[in-house]
């Protein structure tokens, strides 16, 4: 499982980009060791995967990156809100750390973009919607 490091708000899925992972473990161990990227418990962020090859990889998607009606458009979680990255530097930075994660599978990739929650404005579905839709319209398949 592998996602931006700028993800802030998968906690809830219980995807915490801040809780480190050992990648000797995550990348080499096998099926057996909690550690490893079989169990899913530890991410792996653009950091840790740039250069190298995954035979699958699950990107899950979070809203510092979405798509709108004017493209994609660029956030970073600050305190309790997204607030829009206006420098072009940082705006490039993200681009290609979504890059990084989406060309690293060699065999097969699933993309996850979560539901969202009406409950949650920092998680609202309308966050991860045009993201969806998006994808779907070009071409990825719906599980």
């Amino acid at each position: 499982m592998v996602v931006s490091s700028q993800a802030q708000r998968l906690k809830p899925h219980a995807i915490d980009v801040r809780s480190p992972m050992d990648p000797v473990h995550w990348f080499l161990d096998d099926r057996d060791d909690v550690r490893s990227s079989y169990y899913l418990e530890d991410v792996a962020t653009e950091f840790h995967v740039q250069g190298l090859e995954l035979d699958w990889s699950c990107v899950v998607w979070d809203g510092d990156f979405r798509y709108g009606e004017d493209g994609w458009l660029p956030y970073s979680f600050v305190g309790s809100q997204w607030q829009h990255i206006r420098k072009e530097e940082r705006k490039s930075y993200l681009k290609n750390a979504y890059r990084v994660l989406l060309t690293r599978a060699r065999q097969g990739m699933v993309i996850v973009v979560p539901y969202g929650d009406v409950d949650d404005h920092t998680r609202a579905p309308s966050l991860y919607d045009g993201t969806f839709n998006y994808l779907k319209s070009v071409g990825v398949k719906v599980l």
